[in-house]
């Protein structure tokens, strides 16, 4: 047989579409052609290959080969078509059995020894093909990923021979066995380290209680930071659901944190240098950003008005919707974005107006034109805003007062989340308008309450669906099956803005 067709998978933003590898030889003069709009890296295969092959002990025919990888319309670039062009080729070449490859999908760059290099997007891949009912060929390092999805058959390994062996029945690889997560304790620092600062805690607990965003303001040396670093210790463990998806996009972006795999939730912290595409993804062939790498985790922006004011704006349709969508001339990708926006700032340029201290000369000019770098608009998405004030003397240098421990709060925080899921099968924060009138309705003295705050805050329409959320949150954390009005005179104190 000169035609051999064997499958592997492109990568086109979360999606792993399925790729067929068309091998055929002819006669005429020897030469080697790809079509099927492949980029450079995939051009480049054919000298991997040809070294791979012959360095593996095998004969690379002397004949006219043409690669066709279809669909033709799909960019294909990186080298993770390698080791599926050198098994079509070993095919076609009838080195390997006819059919030896229908049931498998392979995903590897080789190396010119013919070692197996492992590629990014092992796990978007690894999931459609368990969905298409194939098993897997990829190298070892991409076994722990690919090892999450349960139900699918993989084979790793670190040569084209071995690989060839198995298909030629001369030596049998035994599959690889899918491994469950391990929950571990998160291993960071605690939120009992952090002295007073008992409101800014309270306003920590109920964001991680119900998914909601929070914006920490105060003078420099307060402790906002340290606050908004050991959230992460306090939100529960990732679903196995969530935990692939995340994992999905990490693999997609290249980025290794093997504390996803035990569960725990991605915290990222970009740099108030992050431009635009940083955050939310992009580039020729679309690749996940920083609000992506934070899905179902956290996303910390300290100093929040030094980032671009550009940069800030991209996030407001994420912030309603959980997701990006980047669109280039030759192809649309789409990237989960459901996070979690933790904020830290200053409220002016020196940074101690409000302090006790007294030291702050910044005239009301410059206090204006710094707090003017962040929006209305966005500023209206975040659910939480607390002042943080500057230590005592006697506050930092006396002895530690008693205080709850991160594990204490997270018991609390997964209680009211498992009451959420079971009420209404997701957070708080992701209520819609129908969902808000069924779940958080109030009675008439609330509702007196919350149309006082309207007035007299100007509170949005957006702003007073999110206090209603927040609210619920507060009564869920406190085990209530209704909204009192303590839980909501608490929502409406910390939406009001600190600064």
């Amino acid at each position: 047989m000169t035609l051999a067709i064997v499958h592997t998978r492109a990568q086109l933003g979360i999606q792993s579409p399925l790729v067929a590898v068309e091998v055929h030889l002819s006669g005429g003069l020897p030469s080697f052609a790809i079509v099927g709009m492949p980029e450079t890296g995939v051009k480049e295969s054919r000298e991997r290959v040809r070294s791979s092959l012959l360095n593996s002990g095998f004969e690379f025919p002397a004949r006219r080969i043409t690669v066709n990888l279809a669909p033709a319309d799909l960019p294909k670039e990186g080298g993770r078509y390698d080791l599926a062009i050198a098994i079509g080729i070993l095919i076609a070449s009838k080195q390997l059995p006819e059919h030896c490859a229908d049931d498998f999908e392979f995903l590897a760059e080789l190396a010119l020894s013919g070692d197996l290099r492992s590629v990014s997007g092992v796990l978007p891949v690894a999931r459609s093909c368990r969905a298409a009912g194939r098993s897997l060929w990829l190298a070892v390092e991409g076994l722990q990923e690919a090892r999450l999805v349960n139900g699918l058959q993989l084979f790793g390994t670190d040569s084209l021979l071995a690989v060839s062996n198995h298909l030629s029945g001369v030596q049998r690889i035994e599959p690889a066995v899918a491994n469950e997560p391990v929950a571990i304790a998160f291993s960071g620092s605690d939120l009992s380290d952090v002295r007073g600062q008992h409101q800014a805690k309270r306003a920590l607990e109920i964001a991680a209680g119900g998914g909601h965003n929070l914006l920490l303001c105060g003078p420099p040396g307060s402790g906002k930071s340290m606050l908004a670093s050991r959230l992460p210790g306090i939100l529960p463990p990732l679903e196995s659901d969530e935990l692939l998806d995340v994992a999905a996009i990490y693999s997609i972006a290249g980025v290794k944190d093997a504390r996803l795999f035990s569960g725990i939730r991605p915290f990222r912290n970009p740099h108030h240098t992050a431009s635009a595409v940083a955050l939310v993804g992009g580039g020729s062939n679309p690749r996940p950003g920083e609000i992506s790498l934070a899905h179902r985790g956290v996303l910390f922006l300290d100093e929040l008005p030094q980032y671009s004011r550009q940069v800030l704006e991209v996030m407001r349709e994420p912030l309603e919707s959980g997701e990006i969508h980047i669109s280039r001339a030759a192809l649309q990708a789409s990237f989960p974005a459901r996070f979690q926006l933790i904020a830290a700032m200053n409220p002016c340029p020196c940074g101690y107006r409000g302090d006790q201290s007294g030291r702050c000369r910044c005239t009301p000019d410059q206090v204006q034109r710094y707090q003017g770098k962040i929006s209305g608009p966005l500023l209206d998405r975040i659910d939480l805003q607390s002042w943080v004030p500057g230590l005592t003397p006697e506050q930092l240098m006396g002895p530690a007062e008693e205080s709850e421990s991160s594990v204490q709060i997270r018991e609390r925080v997964i209680d009211a989340r498992i009451r959420q899921l079971q009420r209404q099968g997701c957070v708080n924060d992701q209520l819609g308008v129908k969902e808000l009138e069924r779940y958080c309705r109030l009675g008439a003295e609330q509702e007196t309450l919350l149309m006082q705050a309207m007035s007299r805050m100007g509170l949005s329409a957006r702003a007073t669906h999110r206090v209603l959320k927040v609210s619920r949150t507060i009564a869920d954390l406190n085990d209530e099956p209704d909204i009192s009005s303590a839980a909501l005179l608490e929502a409406i104190g910390l939406r009001r803005s600190p600064l």
